[in-house]
């Protein structure tokens, strides 16, 4: 076998070794994720009322909770190969800036030009918008990353594609903002007066900057209300991570080809998508007894929805009119402060991924945003990558873990996702390096406020 042979810096995989099927680990639950509710009845939703907001087939992926494997349709792998498989790669020079007997991977999913995993679930979503014979989709995006990749998505397939982005993101990240015109879409600050729904937010809230949950509702609003339109979404939702499996099981092979086991997982957590992409065949190994693993879901404190929210069903927007999902939130309500500067800003979790971490299976941790930006730069400095905001979430819970490590002696292996790129974060990296930048922590009082918002009725209260 190849344990005794040098690790390569990069593991690659061969074209002939990419995955052929996306991996969907709600089937190896033993208590599935609870089903989306209809607000007005309190019932699951069924594929008939999703199929108003979704793609068909994105219905179907999204309420399949027992086939374990879905094949990736021939033409979406065509696509991928333009830019997977993804590196892994043995992040040799951190371990010896470190002085750690840790071994470190990281699985890098910047290597396209959206810069981020984004795209492996915007060409999934745009094919099936395509295949139904749509003429194009809304969404929303935080900080851009969604945003680019659908934009790029849609231009391959000829669709129309809209964009509400977070208004603090727009003004803070106009670069991403002009990736995404570039390959037409059209990008609107959210909230704006476009929509019935961000008018009134705009009336309730007239110096608001701007949530993903707020973003949300107007593409909603938009795609339900014009012919021929979806609305899709890059994150929290059951086919996204589906779709995202991709990263994991990718990372899985090339970990196999040298017999190498990660002792622990690290991802970055704002919605779920690269966690759960990630950790999704390791943590079907877990459920189905086969080996065991340690997982780490790391968000940023000023959204902790995990490490503070609380695990009851929530609106996913703020406008309300999206399903109720289970999940751990802050309340749709819930605006994070304008001075965070990543990603990673969504008030809740994927349901997959509450549901593990409610019942013991992962971690969670939240991290300040200039410890984050600190590991960012040693990373870059000694790895040659610029690491997005969000993927340095994981970079920091990395270098700590590693650290415990050099206090212990103990060899552990340590995996963790580099969800993309941060050469369009630089007024971020800016503030860091100007020493402008602070932390902001919400207060219990803070979070009451989006808390109160949480819909009550018998069986969700908090």
């Amino acid at each position: 076998m190849n344990q005794n042979k040098e690790i390569p810096y990069k593991i690659f995989l061969e074209e002939n070794e990419m995955p052929k099927q996306w991996y969907n680990v709600r089937a190896d639950m033993k208590t599935k994720p609870a089903p989306l509710l209809n607000p007005s009845t309190l019932k699951p939703m069924t594929a008939e009322e999703l199929s108003v907001v979704f793609c068909d087939e994105l219905v179907a992926q999204e309420l399949n909770n027992d086939n374990a494997y879905l094949d990736i349709p021939q033409e979406i792998l065509d696509f991928y190969k333009m830019y997977r498989p993804s590196p892994l790669v043995r992040a040799y020079c951190l371990e010896k800036k470190l002085d750690t007997p840790a071994k470190i991977y990281y699985k890098f999913e910047g290597n396209n030009t959206s810069g981020s995993h984004k795209l492996n679930s915007a060409i999934a979503q745009a094919y099936y918008a395509k295949k139904q014979g749509l003429k194009g989709v809304t969404t929303e995006t935080g900080a851009g990353q969604w945003g680019t990749a659908l934009s790029m998505a849609c231009a391959y397939l000829e669709l129309d594609c809209k964009v509400y982005m977070v208004k603090c993101s727009y003004e803070q990240k106009p670069f991403r903002r002009e990736v995404m015109r570039t390959y037409g879409a059209s990008v609107t600050p959210s909230p704006s007066d476009t929509t019935k729904i961000g008018r009134k937010i705009l009336a309730d809230h007239p110096n608001t900057t701007g949530s993903l949950g707020c973003a949300i509702s107007e593409a909603v609003e938009v795609a339900v209300g014009s012919e021929g339109y979806r609305y899709v979404l890059g994150s929290v939702l059951n086919q996204v991570l589906l779709h995202q499996s991709i990263i994991g099981l990718e990372a899985k092979a090339a970990l196999d080809k040298y017999d190498i086991k990660p002792d622990l997982i690290i991802g970055c957590a704002g919605g779920g998508s690269n966690l759960g992409g990630l950790i999704s065949p390791f943590m079907g190994e877990k459920l189905r007894g086969e080996k065991d693993y340690r997982f780490i879901a790391v968000e940023p404190a000023s959204c902790p929805s995990l490490t503070r929210g609380k695990f009851v069903y929530d609106f996913c927007d703020t406008g309300m009119v999206t399903p109720l999902a289970k999940m751990y939130t802050l309340g749709s309500n819930f605006i994070p402060s304008p001075n965070h500067s990543g990603g990673l800003r969504y008030h809740g979790m994927s349901s997959v991924l509450s549901q593990l971490y409610h019942d013991g299976y992962m971690e969670a941790i939240s991290v300040e945003q200039t410890s984050v930006f600190e590991a960012a730069e040693m990373f870059a400095k000694v790895e040659g990558i610029l690491p997005a905001p969000e993927s340095s979430h994981a970079i920091r819970a990395a270098i700590d873990e590693a650290l415990k490590c050099k206090e212990t002696g103990e060899e552990k292996t340590i995996l963790f996702g580099l969800t993309g790129t941060g050469y369009f974060d630089m007024v971020a990296y800016e503030k860091y390096n100007n020493g402008e930048m602070s932390d902001y922590i919400p207060t219990d009082e803070d979070l009451a406020v989006g808390f109160a918002g949480i819909p009550k009725f018998e069986g969700n209260e908090i």
